[in-house]
């Protein structure tokens, strides 16, 4: 017995000196992380623009993600603004020469990328060089390489050039085999995002939107390669309809690159630029170092201040998270805006499918309440359809880009009947007591009447009519004619700003000019601030910790399987009316 509590107390004692190390390590690691870098530019640095990791609104930052175990599962995420401030900063820089752009496959949407190019043109008035080198290009990749003045394939490498096509994926037989059957209530005749569990394949409707929408963003693509490359347009889109780009001679030959030429050709070209010696190295400063060296002073006015709230991801009830906007959360950030009388206009910066119709209504109603007290201006990313156009139209303005991916006004509800598949595949069956006859419903678990779908159909016409009246106030356009608009079909920006569902044409800067004209503030005389702040390092790592990256471990654990696992997650999730986008909407 003596000997058990030896062995109880020696087991104790470990498990806390193990705890007591790790609060230390941690200590310690959050010491370090938490320091503040300086980092000094050297004369003739060269900003290093790698953009071949994935872009959000804002950074994320892991810097011990490559060591494995807890710190790993997300992989650093650069941020658009710290993107763009950093552009900003260069330009004005004397100890920055010029931009490395390495920009092979971005993994950003189109929005995203239209920003950042439109940045690297106004870069480009310093007239510092921008130089690309790339062993392939995707499309996304080329479309910013191309305003490049100097642009380096590996000759060995290659290039994609055939335009643009969205594939969808389909359900239906899936569901068929396990004998789940959906049941379906919807408005609009292009509500199409419940097609994948009733259909095999894409409905007309469904086809007509969606050929509309690549061809409009093929169409800006195509019209700015063409003014940077001073090709034709015609001559660009033959290229892809000929499969012309199928090496990197073709595209030397056809002067969509510059040069052919490996890496250490493209770096002795940059040296060159730079006059420095053969032998020097090249002194390259990264994005997430270069925000750090305090190149420009804040201006503006500290008690004038226009806020930018970011609400990117699936929206749902409650809580949210780095993938998703929770209502709660949401409300609790606008709100502090709002009652902050530094803060003198807001710009909703949006970059969402939908999702929940609740949680999107009850979002909206707050930002109402905000328009009411102090200017609030929508900024659409990549996307802001059905529940993120939801959110956009009780703003005072709508920016968009030509390549946002916006309207899907419309709504769906969506019940699984499982009782023949945990019936026949589980053997799993179900019986209950009730003291009404629709005390159970809506159910999952047995056939419902049709007075019990009606109701629901009911409710989901109700919601419908609230979206659109809504929609149709905010835009102040009448009803029939934004009913018109409506449906459920999804627009591009400039589809959208030509039929009155958004009011400019731009990017963020442009709704954060707007928004500072309307509460009549002076260029110069305010500073923005974005919210949620930036998470420092320690907090990333902590989360790491706390599991909270499950989407990106199943991304490096599965490849492109990890899509389908999430896509079921979504179906079950997917409970209730929803204002949501057609489809996982991938445009290659």
């Amino acid at each position: 017995m003596l000997q058990f509590f030896k062995y109880v107390f020696a087991t104790l004692v470990g498990i806390l000196v193990f705890f007591i190390l790790s609060f230390f390590i941690l200590i310690g690691i959050g010491s370090a992380l938490s320091s503040d870098e300086k980092v000094v530019v050297e004369d003739k640095s060269v900003l290093k623009l790698d953009l071949n990791k994935p872009i959000a609104e804002v950074g994320v930052e892991n810097p011990l993600s490559e060591l494995g175990g807890p710190f790993s599962g997300n992989e650093n995420v650069t941020g658009l603004k710290d993107i763009k401030d950093a552009l900003k900063s260069a330009q004005k820089d004397d100890k920055i020469k010029g931009i490395y752009l390495k920009a092979e496959n971005p993994q950003a949407g189109w929005a995203t990328l239209e920003e950042i190019r439109n940045q690297l043109l106004e870069f480009k008035k310093s007239k510092k060089f921008i130089v690309a080198y790339g062993e392939s290009f995707s499309e996304k990749g080329y479309y910013l390489a191309s305003l490049s003045d100097k642009i380096y394939l590996n000759p060995a490498g290659g290039m994609e050039w055939n335009g643009m096509s969205a594939e969808y994926s389909f359900y239906k037989g899936t569901f068929d085999k396990l004998n789940i059957k959906p049941e379906i209530f919807r408005v609009g005749s292009f509500k199409s995002a419940i097609e994948p569990f009733i259909r095999e394949n894409m409905s007309d409707s469904s086809k007509k939107q969606s050929a509309e929408l690549i061809g409009a963003i093929y169409g800006n693509f195509l019209t700015n390669i063409s003014k940077s490359r001073g090709i034709e347009v015609p001559v660009l889109k033959g290229f892809a309809d000929s499969l012309t780009i199928d090496n990197p001679k073709a595209a030397l030959a056809n002067k969509l690159v510059t040069h052919l030429g490996y890496w250490d050709e493209f770096e002795n070209s940059i040296k060159k630029e730079l006059s420095i010696e053969d032998k020097k190295n090249i002194s390259y400063v990264g994005v997430d170092k270069y925000i750090k060296s305090d190149v420009t002073p804040e201006d503006g006015d500290y008690n004038n201040r226009v806020a930018v709230l970011i609400a990117e991801g699936e929206i749902n009830s409650g809580e949210g998270s780095d993938e998703s906007i929770g209502s709660d959360d949401f409300i609790k950030e606008l709100k502090k805006a709002r009652d902050n009388d530094k803060i003198k206009a807001i710009v909703l910066r949006i970059n969402s499918p939908g999702g929940s119709a609740l949680a999107s209504d009850v979002m909206w109603r707050e930002i109402q309440i905000t328009s009411k007290k102090k200017p609030i201006i929508a900024s659409m990313s990549d996307v802001a359809a059905s529940g993120g156009y939801y959110m956009a139209m009780g703003c005072d303005k709508i920016v968009a880009q030509p390549n946002t991916i916006t309207g899907s006004i419309g709504i769906f509800g969506l019940i699984f009947n499982v009782k023949d598949f945990m019936n026949n595949k589980l053997g799993v069956t179900f019986d209950a007591v009730k003291t009404s006859e629709h005390a159970d419903w809506p159910t999952a678990t047995r056939d419902m009447t049709e007075f019990e779908k009606s109701m629901i159909q009911k409710s989901v016409n109700e919601g419908y009519a609230n979206f659109t009246s809504k929609a149709a106030a905010g835009r102040k356009m009448p009803v029939e004619k934004l009913r018109s608009l409506a449906q459920g079909r999804v627009w591009s920006g400039t589809e959208a700003k030509a039929n009155g569902l958004v009011d400019v044409l731009g990017g963020i800067d442009d709704a954060i000019v707007i928004a500072a004209k309307a509460a009549k503030l002076k260029e110069g005389d305010y500073r923005v601030r974005y919210f949620p702040e930036k998470k420092k390092p320690i907090e990333e790592l902590l989360g790491k910790m706390m599991g909270n990256s499950e989407d990106k471990v199943l991304d490096r654990n599965l490849g492109e399987l990890s899509t389908y696992v999430k896509m079921y997650k979504k179906l079950m999730n997917m409970g209730g009316m929803q204002t949501r986008l057609p489809y996982e909407l991938i445009i290659r």
